[in-house]
This record gives structure tokens, sequence and C-alpha cells, in this order.
């Protein structure tokens, strides 16, 4: 049986029905089911306007975005999917406070749900620094499938992991 690390304190019935889909090898078919298209969101201007779009609704009053970028080496290095970073600078006698967000250059071949709900994660962190229950509501404020998009991001890793892409080159 395959280890399946991105599933790791998922119910075993549920991992043991991932696992029993990879063994027929109809993951890919149930994601591409599930999700038939990927994103067009390519160029990191259109990102940076899609996280403003979501910000803009949600999280009006909080402080602003300064960059939005893919990263092709967040999930190697940090094994993130997206990283949201605060940077506080002095300037004379100004504090400047920047916040970043980038997101893994693997999403930029995913279906829009999950991208969104990647997006959706790293802006509640301009809110809540810390994974805790107000974190979670206020995620499932701005995408209330949150936690079923975030298991098939799971699922998604796991096909990448083991056939590559669930789209084609």
């Amino acid at each position: 049986m395959q280890e399946l690390k991105y599933l790791q304190g998922y119910p075993a019935n549920l991992t043991a029905q991932v696992q029993n889909l990879i063994k027929e090898d109809k993951l890919k078919k149930f994601l591409l089911k599930k999700y038939p298209h990927c994103h067009d969101i390519q160029s990191e201007k259109a990102l940076y306007d899609f996280v403003m779009e979501i910000k803009n609704q949600y999280l009006r009053k909080s402080a602003p975005i300064s960059k939005v970028a893919y990263d092709s080496k967040i999930h190697v290095v940090n094994h993130a999917l997206g990283l949201h970073t605060f940077v506080s600078r002095v300037h004379g006698n100004k504090l400047k406070a920047k916040n970043e967000i980038r997101v893994s250059s693997i999403f930029k071949n995913a279906p829009l749900p999950l991208l969104r709900m990647i997006v959706v994660h790293e802006l509640a962190h301009v809110r809540e620094k810390e994974h805790n229950k107000a974190f979670y509501q206020l995620c499932c404020h701005m995408e209330p499938d949150y936690h079923q998009l975030e298991f098939d991001t799971r699922l998604l890793l796991t096909q990448m992991d083991n056939a590559g892409s669930i789209y084609a080159e």
C-alpha cells in the first residue's frame, strides 16, 4: 500500500477509498470528471487581479497586498502550496509594511476552484496569522466549500506525484 503523504490525518476509510482509486488507476478520471478544465490565469498580473478581486470582496479593510506571484520554489523548499509574507521596514521615522502572497507554480495548471482555495487560504493569513478556528471560519466565509477543495487539492497533489498533471501539457 502506497503512503499518501498529502492525506495524513484523514480517516482510514477515506484514505482506503483513495488507495483504491489509485490501484484501479481511476484517480485522474475522478479528478477530471470533477474539474474538467484548468484555469487560464497564467501571468502574475492576472493572478494579482484575481487575488485583489477576492480581497476587495471579503477583506476590503485589511492591509493592502503589495505583490502576488507564482513561485516555483515554494513546493520543494517550504512543503507548502502558497506563502503569505509580512515585512515591516523602518523608513526614516515611518514604518512601512508590505504583504506579499506567493502561490506555488504547480497551480498554473490547476482547476480554478483549487487555485481559489489556495488564494483564500493565503488571504486569510492577512487577518489571522495562525491556523486557528477564526482562520478556518474566515476561509469558509470566503469559500464555503473550502474544506472539500482542500481535500481535492490533496488528491490532485497525490495524482501529480504518481502520474503527473491531470491535464495534457
